[in-house]
């Protein structure tokens, strides 16, 4: 996409929002539930979407992704360019210039210290900072006076909108967390629950895992907004029960990831209060391969692919029987509709970075067999395969919820077929996607076989993301347990083209060595298991008017524009 054409979809999109309010707060209260209660406000301390969703109602980045995909200015006045002087012409450094309007929640001045600061936050060694891939690549982050910084890369960038684009990776304030860097980060129970931001609303109190209260901010830089004068986030519950608040009861106005079958959806929709909308972005349903020994017994941080390889999924051969025996158009029939599709990529999008392989979409419950045989891998008498006295038995994890329990009792069946036993394990979503470094349940942790989730990746640069499978961000307690790689796949090749991707200037060559990379985490290693690409649903009342699903950045991205409509 040329920043040309960006810069316009960001004009197009200001142009469209609605008309400036009457009055800061007038209308009322905004009821949001979230059924995947968020642990914590800080969304360094957890890759979990929620985490990240909450945040940004407070928490800010210089830039952001509109519902198009279309990057647009924030906490920035512009958006960089070679043309005005912000990328050098080398591409190995962007220099943002700052709103001069912003100030923090607590009336203080926003400045460069406090973007130079966050920068130095999550890249320090000990922070556990679970958005390290945005800063792949980042030599240094200086301010060159309070409303200029420059990021300097270790290669020419030329797409460098990644640390402090979109929110997963927001602005911190420098004189609240200052105290929290390196492995004190998760001390700070204070500042992650109640951080100083600036954007539209801010926090009033924070209870983990079960509600959050937040009032307008009252420094927020355009006097008219926000229009709703308080906002109350609910944690807990199911998607049918949050779907069913807004659209048959109205005791919400907006629930968050209504992840239910599509004759659900249409059943609670016929009430007339409200809808669900969808929009599709980079996010995939998947299954993650552990590739180390899942034992809770090993020694904390010694779960390595070298060290301790997983006793049978070490083996490409089961890997591969694994995915080969699923039929992935019969899980999206059940689970998603029209809102999914089948995919065999970790990235779906944008379009040119898709793979064009189709291997696994077609269901292989023969070929599985054969290829187990072929490695070794007998059929003993209780139908569990086996070699070597190891039995193909595993753990299979993923969070509470009624599409993915369908998809994992489907998945055992087939997985029963070639000989594979499978255990389910169903972990509460605000445990399985929180940050609690103490649980033995996040997925994290990952003390199981598989596991099966989703996330996605801000905005339309997929490079930071695929850069969460190097190996030295592996989950572990050097890194407070919050590593990105969660398969601990570790391949030095990867490694080596990861350091490539954000060099390589030409989009065509970018594109081809993302897919490549794609390839590898999935066709080639089966390290992930690719199932749904699919949108990012959610339900809202028909009373709330502003709403745009972005299916690029956090779905509240505009919640300083929402408003009450009559219906």
């Amino acid at each position: 996409m040329k920043l040309k054409t960006v810069l316009m979809g960001a004009a197009a999109t200001l142009a469209m929002a609605p008309a400036a309010f009457a009055e800061r707060g007038s209308d009322g209260q905004l009821n949001i539930i979230m059924w995947q209660a968020p642990s914590t406000m800080n969304p360094y301390l957890s890759g979990g979407t929620k985490e990240i969703i909450a945040g940004s109602l407070t928490l800010e980045p210089l830039a952001g992704y509109d519902a198009q995909g279309n990057l647009y200015p924030r906490l920035a006045a512009e958006i960089p360019t070679v043309e005005n002087g912000g990328i050098a012409e080398d591409l190995t450094s962007v220099t943002w210039k700052l709103r001069e309007d912003v100030k923090w929640s607590d009336g203080s001045d926003f400045t460069a210290d406090d973007v130079v600061f966050s920068a130095e936050y999550c890249m320090h060694p000990e922070g556990g900072c679970s958005q390290l891939a945005k800063f792949e690549g980042v030599e240094s982050v200086e301010a060159l006076d309070d409303n200029t910084v420059r990021i300097t890369f270790d290669s020419p960038r030329p797409v460098p909108y990644a640390a402090f684009v979109g929110s997963q990776s927001p602005v911190l304030q420098k004189a609240q967390f200052e105290s929290c860097i390196g492995a004190n980060a998760p001390t700070c129970t204070q500042q992650n629950f109640n951080p100083v931001g600036t954007g539209a609303f801010r926090v009033t109190q924070f209870l983990t895992n079960d509600t959050i209260t937040l009032e307008a901010n009252p420094e927020y830089r355009d006097p008219a907004k926000p229009a709703f004068a308080t906002l109350l986030v609910k944690g807990g519950g199911d998607a049918a029960g949050a779907a069913r608040s807004v659209l048959e009861t109205g005791e919400f106005d907006y629930a968050w990831n209504t992840q239910l079958a599509p004759d659900v959806i249409a059943g609670m929709e016929a009430a007339g209060r409200g809808k669900v909308s969808a929009a599709f972005g980079s996010l995939v349903e998947r299954i993650h391969v552990n590739l180390t020994d899942p034992s809770s017994s090993l020694p904390e941080g010694e779960r390595s692919t070298r060290a301790h390889p997983h006793p049978f999924l070490s083996d490409p051969a089961v890997r591969k029987a694994l995915s080969m025996a699923i039929d992935r158009d019969l899980l999206v029939e059940i689970g998603y509709g029209t809102s999914g599709q089948a995919t065999c990529n970790y990235v779906p999008a944008p379009e040119a970075w898709a793979s064009d392989n189709t291997e696994c979409l077609q269901q292989d419950i023969d070929g599985a067999n054969a290829l187990l045989e072929e490695a070794g891998w007998v059929m003993g008498p209780s139908g569990v395969r086996e070699k070597d006295g190891v039995q193909l038995r595993m753990l299979y994890q993923t969070s509470v919820n009624a599409v993915r329990q369908d998809f994992q009792a489907l998945i055992k069946q087939w997985w029963s077929e070639i000989g594979i036993e499978t255990e389910l394990k169903t972990v509460d979503a605000s445990v399985f996607f929180g940050s609690d470094a103490g649980s033995p349940d996040t997925l994290q942790k990952f003390y199981a076989d598989v596991q099966m989730y989703a996330d996605n990746f801000d905005g339309n640069n997929p490079a930071p993301y695929l850069s969460k499978a190097t190996c030295d961000k592996a989950p572990s307690p050097a890194n407070q347990w919050q590593g990105e790689n969660v398969s601990r796949f570790c391949d030095e090749e990867y490694d080596r083209m990861i350091s490539q991707l954000e060099g390589i200037v030409d989009a065509d060559e970018r594109a081809a060595m993302g897919r490549r990379l794609n390839d590898m985490l999935t066709k080639d290693s089966n390290a992930i298991i690719p199932l749904v690409y699919r949108g990012t649903a959610s339900a809202h009342s028909n009373t709330l008017g502003g709403v745009d699903i972005n299916g690029w950045d956090s779905e509240l991205w505009n919640v300083a524009d929402w408003t009450r409509v009559a219906q």
